[in-house]
């Protein structure tokens, strides 16, 4: 593991996540999540549907980056073509229009950060507000990691915001919180693993897994007037 991929999955880098609940907010409102136990589910539940989701969209956008530099520098050949094409099939895995603005809003954030740390001339071929698994992605080619890395880079960081926020919320022992991320750190990588595997910036293979409560979640949070988070 490189420095490049820990940096990635700090919860200190400064790209806006900290703002971000990942829904678990709205679940504790509805009492989807109440204690350790129910945290766990929650988090298990998003890591097997918009974790592996994520993962497979950063996997495939880091191997368009990767094989689009190649040494040579200037405007990588079709690179913003097949990072727009990724950047609609995001849009289609992402049926609530609440997720999609906070999936952009992480990826503006994380491009910000990007260009300072791994400077290069990769974050002129995202668009111009790209979702956050993309953005990831290309700065895990920026930062000359591979699209194994993006995916567990983003799959890891699919249940540790979530956590963080859960143990904020509910004022949760923090190692308490800390041994149910341990726990899921077998299924991270496995997730991570499955859809590297296939990964490839033709959309056809990428993961679909979608999940019915975390967008009701989402819209119902959105009208919110109350809360902390804003996802």
């Amino acid at each position: 593991m490189t420095a490049a991929l820990l940096t990635l999955a700090d919860s200190r880098l400064p790209a806006g996540g900290h703002t971000h609940s990942g829904g678990v907010e709205q679940a504790i409102a509805a009492g989807v999540v109440h204690d350790p136990r129910s945290l766990e589910v929650f988090l298990r539940r998003r890591l097997t549907t918009a974790g592996a989701t994520a993962a497979g969209l950063a996997a495939a956008a880091c191997r368009a980056a990767g094989g689009a530099t190649g040494g040579v520098t200037g405007r990588a050949t079709g690179l913003a073509d097949a990072l727009a094409r990724l950047d609609a099939e995001a849009d289609a895995r992402t049926p609530s229009p609440a997720l999609r603005q906070a999936s952009r809003q992480q990826g503006r954030g994380l491009v910000r950060v990007g260009r300072r740390a791994w400077p290069g001339p990769l974050w002129d071929e995202l668009p111009a507000h790209p979702h956050h698994p993309l953005a990831l992605g290309v700065a895990a080619a920026a930062g000359g990691l591979d699209p194994a890395d993006a995916a567990q880079a983003a799959a890891y960081l699919s249940i540790t915001g979530s956590a963080t926020a859960a143990q904020r919320l509910l004022a949760m022992d923090p190692i308490t919180v800390a041994t149910v991320t341990a726990r899921l750190t077998a299924e991270v990588d496995d997730v991570a693993a499955r859809v590297a595997d296939g990964a490839d910036p033709d959309p056809s293979w990428l993961p679909a897994d979608t999940d019915p409560l975390l967008d009701l979640l989402a819209e119902v949070h959105a009208d919110r007037g109350d809360r902390y988070f804003a996802s």
